[in-house]
């Protein structure tokens, strides 16, 4: 297995967001979370990121147990396995494309030409070859998603989270990001977690787990074992 997660809960003050939560994710697989809001989906996902932690429970990723990693190693650890899609971009807008895309293999300690090098690679992976130069601002929607989907695949991670990465984008664009998340984990066995309420992007999926009151109440890959032992 990839990830694994054990009896998470969370509470916000007297709120219990996250009741009992427990999953294993095998690598190379594309799961989708779906669920009315307030269900605890992206809650769920913040804590798998190591972007929040949880209030009991255990995550591993990789045979590596997180939740009682030091803050420095769990941010290190973070940024060379796993990869972020959100709603927003979160793209910096005073740098281009190429320099976005480049920051997390900075960050890792990349000399310049070699991440630069990389990130044009990512780059034309999600078909933005003549954007490279171009700013956030000089980007449509869907561009500037691409770049973001570009960052979080650029270091080979083990797993990429995203949350709602279709939401602000229209039917046309949506789709068309979509089928990239299935090109991405075709070709290059990437795993997917993704939050989302995007039927059509659900329904592409490998795995669903619906959610409900801070609960997984349904997964697919459930059935498709019943039916199969059926």
């Amino acid at each position: 297995m990839l990830l694994q997660a054990q009896h998470l809960s969370k509470s916000y003050g007297t709120l219990e967001v996250l009741k009992d939560v427990s999953l294993s994710i095998e690598k190379g697989t594309f799961v989708a979370i779906v669920g009315p809001s307030g269900a605890g989906k992206s809650t769920l996902l913040h804590i798998l990121g190591l972007l929040d932690n949880p209030g009991t429970g255990s995550v591993s990723i990789l045979d590596t147990p997180l939740e009682r990693m030091p803050s420095r190693k769990q941010a290190a650890f973070r940024n060379k396995n796993i990869g972020f899609v959100f709603q927003s971009h979160h793209l910096l807008p005073e740098f281009t494309a190429l320099e976005n895309v480049s920051m997390p293999l900075w960050i890792n300690g990349m000399a310049k030409e070699k991440a630069m090098e990389e990130a044009r690679i990512a780059l034309q992976q999600v078909g933005l070859s003549a954007r490279v130069d171009h700013k956030p601002s000089a980007l449509s929607g869907g561009e500037q998603q691409r770049v973001a989907i570009a960052r979080a695949i650029v270091q080979k991670p083990a797993v990429i989270f995203a949350d709602e990465p279709t939401g602000n984008l229209d039917t046309a664009t949506a789709a068309a990001v979509n089928q990239l998340f299935l090109d991405l984990k075709a070709r290059y066995q990437l795993t997917f977690v993704v939050v989302t309420h995007n039927e059509q992007l659900a329904a592409l999926a490998d795995r669903v787990l619906t959610m409900k009151d801070g609960r997984i109440i349904a997964d697919s890959m459930d059935t498709a074992l019943k039916t199969t032992l059926n």
